[in-house]
């Protein structure tokens, strides 16, 4: 399958810092992830690790910092601004991939293109061959009739489906037996370089994280450099 690459520069976050109350989740964070290449963050439960991507998302607004994606600033949008630029430079895959169950792969998988006024013709294609290149069965079966790997296979397919600059993904892995989460992990980190797409995942999987480019974690409000073999 032919893809012609997402303009831009992946994803930069400059100076982005978060607190609730007196608590600061994140202070002062940057990190940049360049198209085609992948960053790991991990840390303990409660660090702000979910809170760094939802304010890339723009669901959470910080204190300060700015975030750009695919060569658009995300920060200072107004709201039906930053929904549109959302839907063209972000894919979110969750932990538990929020699909709806009576719906078909394919018809999940287009759903993202049907909402933004795509052809129903061309919104179905597309969803079968991202579909067909990770490996999922897109028949008539519910969605909720898959195994746990080819629903979360399918929840990555409905990510890419806009072709985004920046995917992001929150415990990808989580929910998943052994044999799944590698094969999830697989297909997720390759169909990302293929597509010189830039990827930002949260994980708790020392296997998943030692998958990306470069690993961070998050720290006392801080993104700390993981060295290979030195993780503790």
């Amino acid at each position: 399958m032919t893809h012609t690459p997402p303009p831009g520069g992946g994803l930069q976050i400059e100076g982005l810092t978060y607190q609730v109350g007196d608590r600061v989740l994140l202070n002062n964070v940057g990190l940049t992830v360049d198209p085609g290449t992948s960053v790991a963050v991990t840390g303990p439960s409660g660090s702000g690790k979910s809170t760094l991507l939802m304010c890339v998302l723009g669901l959470i607004k910080p204190a300060s910092g700015t975030i750009t994606a695919g060569g658009h600033r995300l920060t200072g949008l107004l709201p039906g601004a930053l929904t549109k630029a959302r839907r063209k430079h972000l894919g979110m895959v969750f932990q538990f991939g929020e699909l709806l169950p009576e719906l078909t792969p394919v018809e999940n998988v287009a759903l993202p293109m049907l909402l933004d006024g795509a052809d129903h013709r061309r919104a179905y294609e597309s969803a079968t061959r991202l579909l067909e290149e990770l490996e999922v069965p897109h028949g008539s079966t519910p969605t909720g009739m898959l195994s746990g790997g080819e629903r979360q296979r399918t929840a990555v397919a409905r990510a890419l489906i806009a072709e985004p600059s920046v995917l992001l993904a929150d415990e990808p892995t989580g929910a998943l037996d052994p044999k799944a989460r590698e094969n999830v992990a697989d297909q997720l980190f390759r169909i990302c370089r293929e597509r010189d797409c830039a990827l930002l995942v949260v994980t708790h999987d020392p296997a998943v994280a030692d998958r990306a480019t470069a690993e961070f974690q998050l720290q006392e409000s801080r993104l700390i450099p993981v060295e290979r073999g030195a993780r503790a």
